[in-house]
C-alpha cells in the first residue's frame, strides 16, 4: 500500500483538527449573567404588554422581536452600549419593516417565485447582519437576532394594512430595550468596570493557579492578559471624564487618576516611588488592606460600589503580578495562597462589596498598557459563507416542499455565526444537541395547549433561562431557544399543530446544520495565514525595540510605551495564531517560532516592568508620563491592520 506523502497526511491531520469538537461543551464564566437575564426578560414583559391590553396577543410578537435588542452588547462599557444598542434597534425595526413588507408583496407563504426571493433576501440579510456584528464586535447570538426577526415578520402572512403596525410596535419594543439599557447606565454605573475588573481577577488566579501546579501556562496567559487590557479598556471612560473634569476644576484634589495623568507634586511623587520600590519584590505575607477610599464600614452593613480608584488598583496588581508571572523570582509568594486571595476578591467585585475580601499585596507598577480597541475590520469571507450557507439551506428547504423552510435557514445562519471553520463546528455540535433538547421540552409545553397569556409568559421565562444559560455556553443556550421560536411562532398563528411545528423544526434545524458545516468547508481562504504571519512579524519587531531599549538603558524612561506595544502584539499574536489553527488553509510558519516568539514577548514584559521600577527608584522626581493607547496609534500595533 503507497505511503501517502507529506502534504496528504498535514492535509488530513489539519481537517481532523478543525472538524474536532472539543469544547464544544465547555462552560464559560458569567458572574454577571443573572442580572442581564433578569432585566432582558423585564423588557421581554413590557415590550408584550401593550398588545396584550389592546387585545391583539399575535401582534406581542413583533414587540418581542423588537425587545431582542437586549440582548447585544452585555460586557460593553455603558456609553458604548448605548450607542451600539441605538444602531442595533434601528437595525432591529428595519429587519422587521423590511421582512413584514416582503412578505406582504411576494406572499411567500404560497411558494413559487415569491418564496424564492424572499430566500434570497433572507440570504442577503444574514450577511450583511455578520458582517456588521463582526465590525462591532458583538458576539453571542448577533446576527441571528437580527435574521429571526426579519424571517418571522416575513412568514407571518402580514396584510399591505398590517406592516406599519408591526413596525411601531418592533420600534416600541427596541425603544424599551434602549430606555432599559440608558436606565442601567444611570443607576449602575460601575457595573462593567466591576465585571471586568472581577474576570481579569479570576483569569490571573487561574494562571496563578497553573504556575502553582506546574502545568502549561500558554493559555491561561494569553486569558489573562486579554482579561487585564479588557479591564483597563473598562476604565478608560471613567478616566476620560476625571481627566476632563480635572482639566475644568483648578486646584482640584489629587487622587489615583489625577497622579496618574498630570503627575503628582513633588513630595507625593517620591513617597509613592519609595512605597512602590519597598513593595516591588515584597512577599504576600506583607500585606496592606486594599479598600475603596472612605470611612471604613461596621460588619454586617453593605459596602459602596467600587470607585474608579480602587478598580483601577485591583487592575494595576493583576498587571503586576501578570507581568510577574515570567520572572524566576516573581513579586509575590506562594502563587497558590494569592490566587485563592484574587478569587475572593472577584467575588466580592462581583456582589459589589469590593472592600471586603482578605488583604492584598500592593501593586508595584503603575505603568500599564491600557486603552480601547477599535472596531474590528470587516470580515468579508465569513460573511460569504454566511450568504452562501443561509440561501443554500432556504433554497433546499423550499424544494423538498418543508414548512416554516425559513428555520434550516436559521440553523444555517447559526452555525456560521463563528471566526473560523473549527467554531462553525463547535456550533453545529451545540445546535444540533440544543435543538434536540428544546425540541422535547417545546412539545411538552405545546402538548399542554396554553392560552395565549400563558404563552406570553412563557415566553418571558424562556428568554430570562436563554439569556442566562448562552454566556454559559451557546448550546446550553439553544435549548431554551428552541422553545422561545416555536412559542413564538405559535402565539403568531395558533391553528398550527402542535407535531407538524415540533418535525418542521427538527428537519430545518438539521438540514441548515449539515449545509452550514458544507459551506464552510468548501469556502477556503488564506486571510487568516496572512494574519498570523503578519503578527508574528510584528511580535517580533516590539520584542526587538523592547531589547534594544533595555540593552540601551532607555527602558525606564518610558516603559508604558514599551509594554502598550509588547502587550499588543503578543494578544493579536495568539489570537491571529488561533483563527489560523482553526482555518482549512495553511498558515505557514512554523508553530516552534510562534510559541518563541510568544515566550520572549512576555519574558520582555517582565523586564520592562522591572526596568520601570528601577526607573522609579533612581528617578523619583520624573512621573510617569501620558499612558498611551496600544490599540489606536498605527505604530503601536502593525498586525492590527491586517486583521481580516
Amino acid at each position: 500500500m503507497r505511503r501517502p506523502s507529506l502534504h496528504r497526511a498535514a492535509r488530513a491531520r489539519s481537517l481532523r483538527d478543525v472538524l474536532s469538537p472539543r469544547g464544544a461543551l465547555a462552560l464559560q464564566r458569567a458572574d454577571d449573567a443573572l442580572p442581564f437575564a433578569l432585566r432582558a426578560a423585564l423588557v421581554t414583559a413590557l415590550a408584550a404588554l401593550p398588545a396584550f391590553l389592546t387585545g391583539r396577543p399575535g401582534d406581542a410578537v413583533f414587540a418581542v422581536l423588537g425587545s431582542f435588542t437586549t440582548t447585544f452588547g452585555r460586557l460593553m462599557p455603558h456609553t458604548r452600549r448605548t450607542r451600539v444598542l441605538a444602531g442595533v434597534a434601528v437595525a432591529m425595526t428595519l429587519c422587521v419593516a423590511a421582512g413584514s413588507a416582503l412578505g406582504a408583496r411576494l406572499r411567500p407563504q404560497d411558494g413559487g417565485a415569491g418564496a424564492l426571493l424572499v430566500v434570497a433576501a433572507t440570504a442577503l440579510v444574514a450577511g450583511t447582519a455578520k458582517l456588521g456584528c463582526d465590525r462591532a464586535r458583538l458576539r453571542g447570538l448577533g446576527a441571528v437576532m437580527l435574521l429571526f426577526g426579519f424571517a418571522v415578520a416575513a412568514q407571518a402572512a402580514p396584510m399591505p394594512a398590517e406592516v406599519l403596525p408591526r413596525t411601531l410596535l418592533a420600534a416600541g419594543g427596541a425603544a424599551t430595550a434602549w430606555l432599559a439599557a440608558l436606565a442601567g447606565r444611570l443607576t449602575h454605573p460601575e457595573g462593567p468596570r466591576r465585571h471586568a475588573v472581577a474576570l481579569a481577577l479570576h483569569e490571573v488566579a487561574a494562571l496563578l493557579d497553573a504556575e502553582a501546579a506546574g502545568a502549561p501556562r500558554t493559555a491561561a496567559r494569553h486569558r489573562a492578559t486579554t482579561a487585564v487590557l479588557d479591564a483597563y479598556r473598562a476604565l478608560e471612560p471613567e478616566r476620560r471624564r476625571t481627566r476632563a473634569g480635572a482639566r475644568r476644576t483648578p486646584g482640584v484634589r489629587e487622587t489615583a487618576v489625577t497622579r496618574r495623568t498630570h503627575g503628582p507634586t513633588p513630595s507625593v511623587r517620591a513617597a509613592a516611588h519609595a512605597a512602590s520600590a519597598r513593595a516591588a519584590y515584597a512577599p504576600a505575607a506583607s500585606v496592606r488592606p486594599c479598600r475603596a477610599p472612605g470611612r471604613p464600614v461596621r460588619a454586617g452593613t453593605r459596602r459602596a460600589p467600587a470607585s474608579p480608584e480602587h478598580a483601577e488598583r485591583m487592575a494595576d496588581l493583576c498587571w503586576s503580578v501578570l507581568v510577574g508571572a515570567v520572572r524566576r523570582r516573581p513579586p509575590y509568594g506562594d502563587p497558590a495562597a494569592l490566587a485563592d486571595v484574587l478569587r475572593a476578591h472577584a467575588r466580592a467585585f462581583v456582589r459589589r462589596r469590593p472592600g471586603d475580601g482578605p488583604e492584598l499585596p500592593p501593586a508595584a507598577a503603575v505603568n500599564r498598557p491600557h486603552g480601547a480597541r477599535p472596531p474590528a475590520p470587516a470580515l468579508l469571507v465569513p460573511a460569504l459563507r454566511t450568504v452562501l450557507g443561509t440561501g443554500l439551506a432556504g433554497a433546499v428547504a423550499l424544494g423538498l416542499g418543508l414548512g416554516h423552510g425559513y428555520w434550516a435557514a436559521l440553523s444555517a445562519a447559526a452555525v456560521l455565526h463563528s471566526v473560523d471553520v473549527r467554531t462553525a463546528t463547535r456550533r453545529a455540535v451545540q445546535r444540533t444537541l440544543g435543538t434536540a433538547a428544546g425540541l422535547v421540552l417545546a412539545f411538552a409545553v405545546l402538548g399542554l395547549r396554553p392560552g395565549p397569556l400563558a404563552l406570553a409568559g412563557t415566553v418571558v421565562a424562556l428568554e430570562l433561562l436563554l439569556e442566562y444559560a448562552v454566556a454559559r455556553n451557546y448550546g446550553l443556550g439553544v435549548v431554551f431557544l428552541t422553545p422561545l421560536a416555536l412559542l413564538l411562532t405559535e402565539l403568531a398563528a395558533p391553528a398550527e399543530p402542535a407535531g407538524a411545528l415540533v418535525l418542521d423544526r427538527a428537519v430545518g434545524s438539521l438540514l441548515g446544520v449539515l449545509l452550514a458545516l458544507l459551506c464552510a468547508l468548501a469556502v477556503v481562504h488564506d486571510r487568516a495565514a496572512v494574519r498570523a504571519r503578519r503578527a508574528l512579524a510584528a511580535c517580533v519587531l516590539a520584542s526587538a525595540q523592547a531589547r534594544e531599549a533595555l540593552a540601551a538603558g532607555r527602558a525606564g524612561a518610558a516603559p508604558e510605551v514599551l509594554q502598550a506595544r509588547l502587550a499588543a502584539a503578543v494578544v493579536e499574536l495568539r489570537e491571529a495564531e488561533d483563527a489560523a489553527a482553526g482555518e482549512l488553509w495553511p498558515a505557514g510558519t512554523d508553530p516552534a517560532d510562534l510559541a518563541r516568539a510568544e515566550r520572549r514577548a512576555y519574558r520582555l514584559l517582565g523586564l520592562l516592568a522591572a526596568a520601570g521600577r528601577e526607573g522609579a527608584r533612581t528617578a523619583p522626581g520624573t512621573g510617569p508620563g501620558p499612558v498611551p493607547l496600544p490599540w489606536s496609534p498605527p505604530s503601536l500595533s502593525p498586525s492590527a491592520r491586517s486583521r481580516p
